[in-house]
């Protein structure tokens, strides 16, 4: 990969849907500087974050006066046992900066840090953000109906439940599964069954 450290770059983000899906087959984005495919370059053991993950308003792509680390990828097995792709991003002045690239399974990664106009960043994150047309009608219910699950915890708390997730996976296109626990998490804290 090129070094970019002296100019801004361009950030595109691409949510890829595997078009054959089978079982454990997942929805990921993939993050594109000036044309060229991070996880490509830098981590090949997995695919990229979930865009429910990743893509969220205020989320985890926004920069704001801090810095903060986000996952991009991690390995088909899992984290602990082949790593991730991490990059902290951080914004300064007219510029959102993404370096300090981080795998746990490795002592080094290979990418240089990369600077991108402010609002151009912005744009794009917001452009992705809006951008449904790549889900599914199940995972469009899927994220509808977390979203209000999450914003209404107090009724499900009159159960004594709590949400878990809400799926709808690509080899179940016309699926929707809801995982809730019973009693809450904490219950297993508390010693309760």
């Amino acid at each position: 990969m090129r070094d970019l450290t002296g100019g801004t770059s361009r950030l595109s983000l691409l949510v890829v849907v595997p078009d054959a899906p089978r079982k454990g087959a997942s929805v990921e984005i993939r993050p594109f500087v000036d044309g060229e495919d991070i996880l490509a370059q830098a981590f090949t053991d997995g695919p990229g974050e979930d865009p429910r993950h990743l893509l969220l308003p205020d989320g985890p792509f926004t920069a704001d006066a801090g810095s903060h680390e986000v996952r991009l990828a991690e390995a088909e097995c899992t984290e602990g046992c082949c790593g991730a792709l991490y990059v902290t991003i951080r914004h300064e002045g007219n510029h959102v900066i993404w370096g300090g690239w981080r795998n746990p399974d490795e002592d080094e990664v290979e990418l240089p840090e990369f600077r991108f106009d402010a609002r151009e960043y912005r744009a794009e994150v917001d452009r992705a953000v809006r951008d449904l047309s790549w889900e599914w009608p199940a995972r469009t219910v899927a994220r509808l109906l977390e979203r209000n699950l999450r914003d209404r915890a107090d009724a499900l708390a009159r159960w004594e439940c709590e949400l878990h997730a809400v799926s709808a996976w690509l080899w179940e296109p016309d699926r929707v599964r809801v995982l809730f626990w019973h009693p809450s998490r904490s219950a297993l804290m508390d010693g309760r069954p």
